[in-house]
C-alpha cells in the first residue's frame, strides 16, 4: 500500500467523532433539566422551544451517526475492533433517542409531573443524567487508551469510571422504585390515562441511565479483547 494510503486511513480515525458524538448526546440529554423545569411552570411555549432545542441537537448526533458509520475504516490499520466501536455508537444514539421520545410524549400530552412527586422526580432524572455524564467521561479517555495501548493507570482509571457508573445506574433503579411506589400511592386522585403515560416517563427516564450503562459494558468488552 502507498504511504499516502497508510496514511489515509489513520487519518480517518473513529475515536475523535465518537467522542464528540457522546458530547452531543450528553447534551441532548441534559436539555431536559430546563424542559421538566417550564413543564413544572406550565410554561408550555418554553417547553416547545426547548424540545426543538434537544431536537436539533438529536438530529446532530444523529447525522454524526450516520457519517461515522460510513467513514469507518476497516481491516488491518484499524487500532479497535470496527464492530465494538458501531456498537458503541449504536448505544450512545439510543441515548438521545431516548430523550427525544420523553420530551416529545410529555409536549404532546402536555402532562404534568404530580406537584408531590416533583421534587423526587428532578433529583432521579438529575442522577440519570449523571450516568450519561460518567459514560462520556469514560468514552473520552477512548484517545489516552489508543496512546497507552490499552495498558497502565489509564486503563485503570476507565475501569473505576465503568464501576462508577454501575453504582450511578444501581442508584436511578432504587430511585425509579421509590417514585413509583409514591405514584401509586396519589393516583387515584388523577386522571387514568395520565397515570398511564406517567409511568412510562419514569421508566423511559430510567431508560437514560440503562443506556448509559450499555455504553460502560461496551467499552468495557472494548478493554477486556485488548
Amino acid at each position: 500500500m502507498a504511504r499516502n494510503s497508510i496514511l489515509g486511513v489513520f487519518a480517518k480515525s473513529p475515536i475523535k467523532p465518537l467522542e464528540k458524538h457522546i458530547r452531543l448526546v450528553a447534551k441532548c440529554a441534559n436539555q431536559l433539566i430546563p424542559f421538566f423545569a417550564a413543564c413544572a411552570d406550565n410554561d408550555w411555549p418554553t417547553a416547545t422551544k426547548v424540545r426543538r432545542k434537544l431536537s436539533k441537537l438529536e438530529q446532530d448526533a444523529d447525522t454524526l451517526k450516520r457519517q461515522l458509520r460510513l467513514e469507518l475504516p476497516g481491516g488491518l490499520f484499524m487500532p479497535v475492533d470496527r464492530a465494538d466501536l458501531l456498537e458503541l455508537l449504536t448505544q450512545q444514539d439510543k441515548i438521545a433517542n431516548r430523550a427525544k421520545d420523553i420530551a416529545g410524549r410529555v409536549l404532546g400530552r402536555q402532562l404534568e409531573i404530580p406537584e408531590s412527586l416533583h421534587e423526587q422526580f428532578i433529583v432521579y432524572l438529575s442522577r440519570c443524567l449523571d450516568a450519561i455524564e460518567k459514560a462520556a467521561d469514560a468514552i473520552n479517555e477512548l484517545d489516552d487508551l489508543l496512546e497507552t495501548g490499552f495498558r497502565g493507570r489509564e486503563v485503570e482509571l476507565v475501569e473505576k469510571m465503568i464501576n462508577q457508573l454501575d453504582e450511578i445506574e444501581d442508584d436511578t433503579d432504587g430511585m425509579q422504585i421509590k417514585l413509583r411506589k409514591e405514584l401509586l400511592s396519589i393516583e387515584d386522585g388523577l386522571k387514568p390515562v395520565d397515570v398511564m403515560f406517567l409511568y412510562q416517563i419514569i421508566d423511559w427516564v430510567g431508560d437514560l441511565a440503562d443506556l448509559a450503562e450499555r455504553v460502560g459494558a461496551r467499552l468495557e468488552i472494548l478493554l477486556a479483547r485488548k
